[in-house]
């Protein structure tokens, strides 16, 4: 027969509406919209920092220098190209109020800043204003969370350093605050001239200077860039400009939004269970169809392609249904989700994140529906007028598992493609299949289980009427472990994952960590520094060490990216010191320490971890950039360093004599009673102005904020994925009304009350849930295990509390997705069900 007799025969189905498939379009729907909103989300931020990148970054362009500022050369160089140059100068320092003292992030500005954009103060003055010196006191302007924390109000003063500040406004809106990144501690921001005094900025300080450019309309940014890389190539220079003006801000959100999106492939893996129970529902229903087609000469491949041509013209309708939802909910939700970024989003309908969701969504219902459509196609016209299923094989054809396969391996590899992290993709899709195949053999566990029990549970009826239920109903069974399973799974890793990383930087903080971090002590000042901490008996421990930063350039003479990738260690500077001899905590792990009164060509320690992925070896020679100087050094050893403990760690250490000259300060980590930690600042700070405390409980609770709003996304997919899950749930239930009203019939037939019938009901829900979430939470362990233990390094222990919510949130939703229909059997008369079943 014709494809065209196929056709005419599903549009005479169709005829007969959406009956048995409301299930596969809301699965469909759901999963794809979700799949859509993310999308579409990120694509509104990414066309936002596109449109606002001069604005974001303070300019067309910027120039970032490590330690230093600009030379006068340098300065014409960017004089000579742009239209006007603004120098800022960034660094952390402490704010001091009395006896009060603050972690601030400060920005030294001239009179050209902001280049691009607008400050917004409140009160309402112009910026220059709210920086003059007035009566000698220069002003200056500050965030309110800072001045909240030190109790100060417009007018009032303040000390950073040895020099005195007035108030004069609070930052409302910062133009260029998200090209800042990440900061331990609110914003300060001052004219760079008032800075002169106050001994913030001695040799050897932790700071950057940024220069931003406005540069002629039409300027080609790439060849700019281009030309002064060669310019700067070997001054330690990083470039940035409006093309990307937050390239922290925009990794961020793909890397979010990509795993997001992998997240809600997951729902779309859950729908795809519900499309699967969906068409196998309706095929059955059509048992006397099919039959009479078959005995009228239909072939299989008419009776395939009619229910295929059907069933995949319902499946795009709920894929465009997903589709119109993912575009315009992120439009109608706008004013919400803008106020919550810290950056500029630009919503639109963007049709590249539209177009992935509808790959990703066809994929799926294709791969779902070709099972149970295969399975129909071999069941001969004389069983389906008896049972439709029950000659019918468990597996389909061998060609259509191999299509299958091949669908799953396409949607790996646009996944893969559309992310740009294979690695990430075959981790996150791999957990997936391997919830999958856990949750299936569990289903097949229960029914065994269930049978077994229910033949040592005679004395309690309603446990054994469930228990036959669940053994004697493997569609249901099945149907309510994987969908509510694999959305249990999800959030199951999702809390363990946030509550093993909370433990792991806060859990062991007493004792492991240190109290403070101190930066910026100068050389002359480490005697009294250490006299004072070593007097103290709250102090238990001391580790202190020279500090500078450079940039890796070069590696065996070749550019370090082309050699090593996008390593993180070549992302920007990195800390590095110098030291004769190896402390005693110090582990080397391959090679030897130079001599201790070694002076000849430099030589280099690294870090044996960061060394074996970068591919190093003993004898290789690293460049690194310092304040503008080029220093090569040979690799003579590597060794431990463990940045886990918070405490010091150098990737880079070098002989003394490699670094003499070059001006640095001291790092110093502390370790005290928590007590004692009060007395140590007000000492040290008092005593040394320009010493920069860093607590490290403060450092935590900022970093654990991030990790909060990470887990609350990743949650918010999750739920997404919980929710298909619950409608498969309400669909498998709506699916097994009908045997539960028979059941209920034949049990009030024989005298069963019906109070003891619900209670049946809802012990068969509440052992499904139960169990389901028990599978769940044991599946979200072992996802939570191993990204704790191969991707964050940390040890794992099982969160308790969020085990709990997860096995109850099973129980009590079977239970919800139950009730309904249950309700419905049991006020169904016994009469009439078995009458209809003679």
């Amino acid at each position: 027969m014709s494809l065209g007799l196929a056709a005419r025969l599903a549009r005479r189905e169709m005829r007969g509406g959406l009956r048995g498939f409301r299930l596969l379009l809301a699965c469909l729907a759901l999963g794809v919209a979700a799949i859509a909103a993310v999308g579409s989300v990120r694509s509104a931020i990414e066309a936002g920092l596109a449109r606002e990148g001069a604005a974001l970054l303070g300019g067309d362009a910027e120039l970032d220098f490590t330690y230093r500022f600009a030379t006068p050369e340098e300065r014409a160089w960017m004089e000579d190209r742009a239209t006007a140059v603004s120098e800022i100068v960034e660094f952390r320092s402490m704010a001091v109020v009395g006896d009060d003292r603050a972690l601030t992030q400060i920005k030294g500005v001239d009179s050209a800043y902001p280049l691009i954009g607008e400050i917004v103060l409140d009160p309402t003055i112009p910026l220059d204003t709210a920086l003059a010196t007035d009566n000698g006191i220069p002003g200056a302007v500050m965030e309110r969370a800072l001045s909240d924390r030190l109790g100060i109000a417009p007018g009032d003063t303040f000390q950073l350093g040895t020099k005195t500040f007035r108030l004069t406004a609070l930052i409302l809106r910062e133009p260029d605050s998200a090209a800042s990144g990440f900061a331990l501690g609110p914003r300060t921001l001052l004219l760079r001239d008032a800075l002169d005094g106050s001994g913030l900025l001695a040799p050897g300080t932790l700071f950057n200077s940024k220069y931003r450019l406005d540069l002629p309309e039409g300027t080609d940014l790439a060849a700019l860039e281009t030309q002064a890389e060669a310019a700067f190539q070997n001054a330690g220079m990083r470039w940035t400009d409006a093309r990307n003006g937050a390239p922290g801000v925009a990794q961020f959100v793909n890397r979010l939004s990509a795993f997001l999106i992998l997240v809600g492939l997951s729902g779309l893996a859950v729908g795809g269970v519900g499309v699967s129970a969906a068409v196998r529902a309706y095929l059955h229903g059509k048992t006397e169809v099919i039959a009479t087609l078959r005995a009228l000469g239909a072939d299989r491949a008419t009776i395939f392609q009619t229910y295929f041509i059907q069933i995949g013209t319902l499946s795009l309708l709920g894929i465009t249904i997903g589709l119109a939802l993912g575009a315009f909910l992120p439009l109608l939700l706008a004013p919400i989700i803008e106020a919550r970024l810290p950056v500029p989003a630009s919503f639109a309908i963007y049709p590249a994140p539209l177009a992935e969701a509808a790959i990703y969504g066809t994929l799926t219902a294709l791969a779902f529906t070709l099972w149970p459509l295969a399975r129909s196609e071999d069941v001969r016209a004389a069983t389906l007028f008896r049972d439709a299923w029950a000659g019918a094989r468990h597996l389909p054809a061998a060609r259509y598992l191999v299509v299958i396969a091949l669908l799953a391996a396409a949607l790996i590899a646009i996944a893969g493609w559309f992310n740009g992290s294979w690695w990430l993709t075959l981790w996150t899709l791999g957990g997936i299949a391997g919830a999958l195949l856990i949750l299936a053999l569990a289903a097949v566990l229960v029914r065994l289980l269930a049978s077994r029990a229910a033949h040592i549970t005679r004395g309690y009826p309603r446990l054994r009427w469930a228990l036959a239920a669940i053994s004697g109903s493997g569609e249901g069974a099945a149907a309510v472990v994987l969908s509510l399973g694999l959305g249990l799974s999800v959030l199951a890793a999702v809390g363990q994952i946030d509550g093993n990383l909370r433990q792991a930087i806060s859990g062991n903080l007493p004792e492991i960590a240190p109290s403070y971090f101190f930066v910026d002590i100068q050389k002359d000042q480490m005697p009294g520094y250490t006299e004072r901490l070593e007097t103290d008996p709250a102090v238990s421990r001391i580790d202190s060490a020279p500090m500078l930063r450079g940039v890796i350039t070069q590696i065996n003479g070749q550019p370090a990216a082309e050699v090593a990738g996008d390593h993180w260690v070549l992302r920007g500077d990195r800390g590095l010191t110098y030291a004769a001899t190896p402390d005693e905590n110090t582990v080397i792990t391959a090679g030897e320490w130079w001599p201790e009164d070694y002076s000849g060509p430099p030589l280099i320690s690294f870090a044996a971890e960061e060394a074996e992925e970068m591919g190093l070896a003993l004898g290789d020679t690293l460049t690194v950039n310092i304040l503008g100087r080029d220093i090569t050094g040979t690799i003579t050893s590597f060794r431990e360093v463990d940045f886990s403990t918070a405490g010091i760690g150098f990737i880079l250490a070098m002989n003394p004599a490699a670094l003499a000259g070059a001006p640095h300060t001291f790092i110093s980590t502390v370790y005290a009673e928590e007590a004692a930690e009060a007395a140590i600042l007000r000492d040290l700070a008092g005593q040394y102005p320009n010493i920069t405390a860093v607590r490290v409980r403060d450092a935590i609770d900022r970093v654990s904020s991030v990790l909060s709003s990470l887990a609350a996304a990743t949650s918010y997919g999750a739920l997404a994925t919980l929710i298909t899950g619950f409608i498969v749930l309400i669909g498998a239930a709506a699916a097994g009304a009908e045997a539960r009203t028979f059941e209920a019939a034949v049990l009030k037939t024989l005298g069963a009350p019906r109070r003891q019938i619900a209670l049946s009901f809802v012990l068969r829900a509440g052992l499904l849930g139960l169990f389901a979430g028990t599978v769940a939470l044991f599946a979200g362990a072992m996802g939570g295990w191993a990204v704790s233990h191969y991707i964050m390094e940390t040890d794992f222990t099982l969160i308790w509390s969020s085990a709990v919510l997860i096995v109850l949130g099973g129980v009590a939703a079977t239970i919800l997705a139950g009730l309904g229909f249950a309700l419905r059997s049991l006020n169904a008369r016994p009469a009439q069900v078995l009458r209809s079943r003679e």
